[in-house]
């Protein structure tokens, strides 16, 4: 029957009877393509039977539909136009994996982050009510842990002295990436058990308030829908769904199966990923090493908003549970509970996605640089991380921390480096905040867990001297360089320099390398205008370098998904871009 729709006016002309078997085949093709192709899992299987009903009761796309984060809408995006291409789905020229507004008029707005969901709704449904549209119906779907996140309540505060005509759905599996934390998840779960205190949080907010109930009850939740949009007003429905739902191995591991990578569609089992045990991943390198250096330092804290596992905080989590934190979608908390702790004498490591510490950015400048206090903020995902796509590429971080005072910002150039500096930090008191900034996935070499060495703060390092050209590289795609230079026509030309600091630059090593190289190649894996390259070119003017400089980075747009080899390859930072340009020297 899922063959029969092209669009949810096909959906609509479907007896309200053959609605469950539509949910087992939607599910069904669900499982069949991300099994080959991957994606995130759970979140969308959890969610079937509402996708329908929502569609099948409301005047999609007149009426608006928003879907927090994205991650639950596949079967949105089945039923909407994109079946035939979902096999596409975060692949390079794909269809995207999260809503976005370019690719279909069903998809209301475009979301990647969290708890975005009530305020865009809000804006939508003010709007229509200042052009004279009373009946138009805004939906947004919204998770438990996304909810409690301060931009949700924010929405919901404003909501509730409005007469918007919205419908805030609550999705309620006590489960975001991890599991759902904090006072808030205490709360749903003695709503769920029918313990919680005679007064409801959201009917004191002014919301309109129905439920719990079964999120995968199809006749249940198309009653309920049906009366709810004949009210008028702010309203919330609050249903119950298990994530992963209809497979068997993601409902009962919820965290592996959020995003499983391939697996066996019949039984569930995760394929063995061919590159597990050639060397760790970054991440998994800072959990260790947290834990390693916390169990000999009774200072170090460490944070993290809602990414336990994703940030690999979860090994402190489970062997020194009291001085580890999960706090939630909730970066800007994070980052002042930080600072808080920093003005008592702890050494607090917040971890946080690079793309996510964006959303705390005034906490960044006034709580911590204002204050010059040494929090170590350790940014995960950094760069190009490839499929999630725009919203999750770590790019804009050097441009966005080199502007503030006081900061620090280092980028690893293997794992390494990354323990010495988390080392560094610990050992020789910081006189301010550092951001070490390292990227997704595995890293180079299998021999990491050696004897520490203290960095020095601002000190790059020769990698290789040359006569003509040097090479300025940042972080770990520097290592691009490394393996370039042994398989190169007159290597000997080619000097590379590891800077290791974006802020502060090593003057001392820019001055040599000015004065003995004509040329300049600056690579990096971040946005260009503002970035590492940016500040090369700045020392340069400001002493006079004659030489020319060339820079690798990302340009000023914004790159869609793909893998990260892809990636690279579009923008112009992988060895054979770099190589053609070396022939254009010659």
């Amino acid at each position: 029957m899922l063959a029969q729709i092209k669009n949810p006016e096909d959906l609509r002309r479907i007896a309200h009877t053959d609605l469950e078997q539509i949910a087992r085949e939607l599910r069904s093709y669900i499982i069949d393509i991300v099994a080959t192709k991957e994606g995130h899992l759970g979140a969308s299987l959890g969610v079937v039977e509402l996708t329908i009903a929502l569609h099948y009761v409301f005047n999609t796309p007149d009426d608006k539909l928003i879907w927090d984060v994205g991650h639950q809408a596949y079967g949105h995006k089945i039923l909407t136009g994109r079946k035939e291409n979902f096999h596409t789905n975060r692949q390079l020229n794909g269809i995207s994996g999260f809503p976005k507004r370019e690719e279909s008029k069903y998809d209301g707005f475009g979301t990647g982050h969290s708890s975005t969901s009530i305020s865009a709704i809000l804006g939508m449904a003010i709007a229509a009510k200042l052009k004279g549209d009373h009946k138009k119906q805004h939906i947004a779907v919204i998770g438990d842990a996304s909810i409690a996140s301060g931009m949700a309540f924010e929405g919901l505060n404003h909501l509730g002295v409005t007469d918007a005509n919205v419908l805030v759905i609550l999705n309620d599996n006590a489960i975001g990436i991890d599991p759902s934390v904090g006072a808030l998840k205490k709360y749903l779960t003695n709503v769920k058990k029918g313990t919680a205190k005679d007064e409801n949080i959201f009917e004191c907010l002014n919301l309109n308030y129905t439920g719990p109930i079964d999120g995968h009850d199809m006749q249940e939740l198309l009653t309920t829908l049906r009366r709810l949009r004949n009210i008028k007003g702010p309203r919330l429905l609050h249903i119950i769904t298990t994530k992963g739902k209809g497979l068997l191995k993601a409902e009962q591991n919820q965290v592996v199966y959020h995003a499983p990578g391939k697996f066996d569609r019949q039984t569930g089992e995760l394929y063995k990923n061919p590159t597990v045990g050639t060397a760790p991943k970054y991440q998994d390198v800072f959990g260790h090493t947290i834990v390693e250096l916390a169990k000999k330092n009774q200072r170090i804290v460490g944070i993290t908003p809602a990414m336990p596992t994703g940030s690999s905080l979860k090994y402190m989590m489970e062997e020194i549970p009291e001085r580890a934190f999960d706090v939630g979608i909730a970066e800007q908390h994070a980052v002042t509970l930080a600072a808080g702790m920093s003005t008592q004498g702890l050494i607090p490591f917040c971890t946080i996605y690079s793309t996510f510490l964006q959303r705390a950015y005034d906490q960044v400048i006034h709580d911590v640089a204002l204050q010059n206090l040494p929090v170590v903020f350790c940014l995960d995902r950094a760069g190009l991380v490839g499929q999630d796509g725009p919203t999750h590429h770590g790019v804009f971080d050097f441009a966005y921390l080199r502007c503030i005072p006081n900061m620090t910002i280092f980028s690893p150039f293997n794992e390494m480096q990354l323990r010495d500096m988390m080392y560094t930090c610990q050992v020789n008191d910081l006189n301010g905040p550092i951001a070490i900034r390292y990227p997704r996935g595995y890293g180079v070499t299998k021999k990491w867990q050696r004897p520490f060495n203290t960095i020095e703060i601002g000190k790059g390092r020769k990698l290789k001297d040359g006569e003509k050209i040097a090479f300025l590289t940042i972080g770990p795609i520097g290592n691009q360089i490394t393996e370039l230079l042994e398989d190169i026509d007159h290597p000997e030309f080619y000097g590379h320099f590891d800077m290791r600091f974006v802020k502060p630059l090593d003057t001392a090593l820019l001055k040599t390398v000015f004065s003995n190289y004509e040329h300049l190649i600056t690579l990096e894996d971040g946005c260009e205008k503002g970035g590492f390259a940016s500040a090369i070119i700045e020392y340069a003017q400001k002493v006079n370098y004659v030489g020319s400089i060339k820079t690798f980075a990302i340009k000023d747009e914004f790159i869609e998904q793909g893998t990260v080899e892809e990636l690279y390859r579009i923008c112009g930072l992988d060895s054979k871009s770099i190589k053609q340009y070396l022939e254009t020297l010659s």
